[in-house]
């Protein structure tokens, strides 16, 4: 896999394949608030995962509460090659005003690369957060998604490797074409 950009020293990478498989220091799962296995990326981390993700994930919220929509929480990646998981919760479409569905995506991804930095992980993997059975739409994402990370790793970066792994095609020619366009 090459690099298709660099931001602040981290190189920038799109991938179409399965989250679950990536050697990285952490993947992302678009969780929800608790921490529960569900569907799609967050079934496949569970599933790959095994049932020390899933308890973990339970101490965590007995321990804290619920995740808040915005927020993310880390576990170890239990059977995965990523050694964490980072539970980033996105906005279910339609629960908020559009403007702020988009504040809180944002904020899903800049609390996992915020929680990447705090344990001096270098490497980290996104799934399109939101996109799948919570209906935010993957054109309206993807720009939220590029610009909330490019800020974050410009302001504050000390990340070496940065993956927008996709799981669908279409998803994966959206990042292509707004990585380039894009006016930050």
């Amino acid at each position: 896999m090459e690099a298709n950009m660099q931001w602040n020293q981290c190189d920038i990478f799109l991938d179409r394949g399965d989250i679950t498989a990536l050697e990285v220091d952490a993947i992302v799962n678009a969780a929800n608030t608790e921490l529960l296995p569900g569907g799609g990326v967050c079934g496949a981390i569970h599933r790959q995962g095994g049932s020390r993700i899933a308890l973990e994930c339970a101490a965590f919220v007995k321990m804290n509460g619920p995740v808040p929509v915005g927020g993310a929480a880390m576990t170890t990646g239990g059977n995965l090659p990523a050694r964490h998981v980072i539970h980033a919760v996105g906005p279910v479409f339609g629960d908020h005003a559009p403007e702020e569905a988009d504040r809180l995506l944002a904020d899903a991804y800049r609390q996992s690369i915020a929680i990447a930095r705090e344990n001096h992980l270098s490497s980290i993997a996104f799934p399109c957060i939101s996109t799948g059975i919570y209906g935010f739409p993957p054109e309206r994402a993807c720009p939220v998604a590029l610009k909330a990370v490019h800020d974050e790793l410009l302001a504050r970066n000390q990340m070496e490797r940065l993956i927008f792994c996709t799981f669908l095609e279409a998803d994966l020619a959206l990042y292509r074409a707004h990585l380039g366009k894009l006016v930050w």
